[in-house]
């Protein structure tokens, strides 16, 4: 939504929603501090805090992991369980994926102990192909699951499901189930049918092409049991919208469209 983090948190509880994904920048557009007196005045749980990103785009590896353990801490402060990782994609020139998702693993390592002093899982978070080598070298749950064994910390280490980032493969539903308990976020939203931009015109669940319903029940099926995450971004629609009308419009949907 396009409001200041107080706003939207006012927002949430006026509609009876209780628990929220927080987004770094809004996050730390307040700070840790007030962060929590306005989550506890608005009885709001924060259940994670997304996105942290693990290669920067061309930025020193040393400086990437400083934010990420800056990171973890601030989800702790907020009370939440854990933090969403996307890999980060290709530095300009570089065309070697497979060095990159490598690096990504390695980024992995690095911040694990700072995870686990925390009490943080890092839900890795595989993102659509459209996005590959730009915002995340990996773009499946295989993908995701075979970074996450390569860091050997299953202690720390989970899984983020978003349904638009995964929609369109056809071994979702086996790769749900091998996935199990590891899935620690899930994701919702809709892809527009003719949709202007892959990132930030995502649609409200029951808009597009999505079976966010089907979904649902492949990850409650594979034992998950956590709260679901209306991820809409939309910057040419529901951002321009009063927020009132978008967190009414998910809670109606919630029942029938996901």
């Amino acid at each position: 939504m396009q409001c200041d983090f107080q706003a939207s948190i006012a927002c949430l509880s006026r509609h009876g929603v209780r628990k929220t994904a927080l987004w770094i920048e809004k996050l730390e557009s307040v700070g840790v501090a007030e962060a929590r007196r306005i989550l506890s005045g608005e009885g709001v749980e924060a259940i994670s805090l997304c996105p942290i990103l693990l290669t920067g785009q061309g930025g020193k590896a040393s400086e990437t992991a400083d934010a990420n353990r800056r990171r973890i801490s601030q989800a702790q402060a907020v009370g939440a369980k854990s933090v969403v990782a996307i890999t980060g994609g290709l530095s300009e020139g570089d065309l070697d994926l497979a060095a990159a998702r490598e690096r990504a693993v390695e980024a992995l390592i690095d911040i694990v102990p700072d995870a686990r002093a925390a009490g943080i899982r890092i839900a890795l978070e595989p993102l659509h192909p459209a996005v590959c080598g730009y915002r995340s070298v990996i773009s499946t749950i295989d993908d995701a699951m075979a970074m996450i064994a390569s860091v050997r910390a299953d202690d720390v280490m989970g899984l983020a499901v978003d349904t638009y980032a995964l929609w369109w493969d056809s071994r979702l539903g086996r790769q749900i189930a091998d996935a199990g308990r590891h899935i620690v976020n899930f994701h919702v939203s809709d892809w527009l049918r003719e949709t202007r931009d892959v990132r930030l015109d995502r649609g409200m669940p029951g808009d597009g092409l999505i079976d966010n319903r089907g979904i649902r029940e492949m990850v409650e099926k594979a034992g998950y049991d956590g709260a679901i995450e209306v991820e809409i971004l939309s910057r040419l629609d529901w951002w321009a919208r009063d927020p009132d009308e978008v967190v009414r419009t998910i809670v109606a949907r919630f029942g029938s469209d996901f």
